[in-house]
């Protein structure tokens, strides 16, 4: 089976060697698991949601059985109207429901840097939606690495020099913590 992670530099394993991203690290976890699969890296380093929307057909071939979602950090670095992010991954989301496949939402959970209201509101978009097309939602990518390191600042010895994108240790904590979501979706295809 065939997944497409459609992401931005956090799935495309940004400063990372080819085989220490979040890519082929989860793929891996997901053999060792018994899963006959093969992930498909779609991430493009600084892509938003409107980026993702415009390459999500291309990466929907006819070979992709399920897709993972995992955009919007580069949409709230930007400060962009939660509004526009959330159509965005609206019409990633449909098109991946008129192509047949599952899916599975990966949302963030953001700093209140731009006001607890513009927080909410970017926050909700991915359980809204995820109930909307009646998909599984992983709540936060860095829960994983949130949990392994105890506190925000604990979290330093799982990311690269500039504080943002996981090392390849960090990767793996974020793996081990999503992986039995995406077995979820993988086995839902079977």
């Amino acid at each position: 089976m065939t997944v497409a992670a459609l992401g931005d530099s956090l799935t495309a394993g940004y400063g990372l060697a080819q085989g220490d991203g979040f890519v082929p690290q989860l793929e891996a976890w997901l053999q060792a698991q018994g899963a006959d699969v093969e992930v498909i890296n779609a991430g493009v380093s600084g892509d938003t949601t409107a980026g993702g929307l415009s390459r999500v057909n291309w990466t929907l071939t006819p070979d992709v059985d399920a897709m993972i979602v995992t955009l919007g950090g580069n949409d709230y670095l930007r400060g962009l109207d939660p509004a526009v992010s959330r159509a965005n991954l609206d019409g990633i989301l449909a098109a991946g429901e008129a192509a047949g496949v599952e899916m599975l939402l990966v949302g963030l959970s953001v700093g209140a840097n731009y006001g607890l209201d513009y927080k909410k509101e970017f926050e909700g978009m991915y359980p809204d939606l995820a109930t909307k097309y009646d998909i599984s939602l992983y709540a936060d990518f860095a829960s994983g690495l949130r949990a392994a390191a105890g506190m925000q600042e604990g979290m330093t010895e799982f990311l690269q020099a500039d504080g943002i994108h996981p090392n390849k240790e960090g990767v793996a904590v974020i793996v081990a913590a999503i992986g039995p979501t995406v077995l979820n979706l993988v086995q839902a295809v079977d």
